[in-house]
């Protein structure tokens, strides 16, 4: 990993010296734009619209437009903030974990000791850690002035980037004002239907099917040439997969109660290994496979299909 950031956290008048690394990365299969009666690739200009002429890159400004007035930021402008030219990630306070709203996260940073000695790093990190809390911070990063949260992480110190306030829009929607009754045999099945999916979170179980399948298309492009049958690809749905609709909410959580007790979850993740073992031997074999690419079937012999298929039957 490279740094893209270096800094020091403070707090008092302890100072942290850090550098700042990207903690996550796309997965997805790069694509680029083409021509579609000859493959050429397409590419785009940056024009000036009062002469016509193509721009360099250095030589653009950005600008501000009101509606009658435009006004021109420079480069040398925006690197003259004090905000942007400030390279301390400066300690607000320190807040319980819990009071942070999942939704106010952002982008997450890793945090790596910047100094010879990592005490004051070591001391940062096991004061979070017992006490569990979690620092406020602000900092600026790519002109921007950013409010974040400094966490643990295993051994790690971690900077996740918060939205500001504003940044969160209100869930306005008139339904949810509705007086909506609930039976107390509703909510129980409910319940039981939860406990039946209730497991550990396991993020290697999951994979991104999209991807997983655009991958196959390409492989399968280029061992076949354009001659390719997207069913025999990716595997034809046999008629009435979907499964009629189910409108009795009722009538849908027994349903699903009685498939989650049938399947039982011992048995179930014995048959799991097996198919699990018999889709990475077919991915390696097979002409449009992806090797080591896991198959349908996650945690407990419960195909992911089928479990969402089972969520919008009570949806509905």
């Amino acid at each position: 990993m490279r740094a893209i950031w270096k800094g020091a956290v403070t707090f008092g008048l302890v100072n942290v010296p850090v550098k700042v690394y990207s903690a996550t990365e796309d997965h997805d299969v790069p694509l680029h734009q083409v021509h579609d009666t000859d493959g050429g690739r397409i590419r785009y200009k940056r024009v000036c619209e009062l002469d016509g002429e193509v721009v360099p890159y250095e030589h653009i400004d950005r600008a501000y437009d009101d509606g009658e007035r435009t006004v021109v930021i420079t480069k040398e402008d925006l690197a003259s903030l004090p905000a942007e030219s400030n390279r301390e990630i400066e300690v607000v306070e320190f807040v319980p974990s819990e009071q942070i709203d999942p939704i106010m996260y952002d982008r997450t940073y890793y945090l790596e000791p910047d100094s010879k000695s990592a005490k004051a790093y070591v001391l940062l990190r096991r004061t979070l850690e017992e006490t569990d809390r979690t620092a406020v911070v602000k900092f600026a990063l790519r002109q921007r002035t950013r409010l974040a949260a400094l966490r643990v992480r295993e051994d790690v110190l971690v900077l996740q980037t918060l939205l500001w306030a504003d940044e969160v829009r209100e869930p306005a929607f008139g339904s949810l004002d509705e007086d909506v009754r609930v039976s107390s045999t509703e909510l129980k099945m409910s319940q039981q239907l939860v406990s039946s999916f209730e497991s550990d979170f396991t993020p290697e179980d999951f994979e991104d099917e999209y991807q997983v399948q655009l991958r196959q298309l390409i492989d399968a492009k280029i061992e076949q040439g354009e001659a390719l049958d997207t069913a025999e690809t990716f595997g034809a749905k046999a008629e009435g997969e979907e499964g009629a609709e189910v409108i009795d909410l009722m009538e849908a959580l027994r349903r699903s109660v009685e498939s989650a007790k049938g399947g039982g979850k011992g048995g179930a993740k014995g048959g799991g290994g097996g198919a699990k073992g018999e889709g990475k031997a077919a991915g390696k074999g097979g002409s449009g496979g992806k090797p080591g690419v896991k198959q349908a079937g996650g945690k407990g012999g419960r195909s992911k299909s089928a479990s969402k298929q089972s969520e919008e039957r009570v949806a509905r």
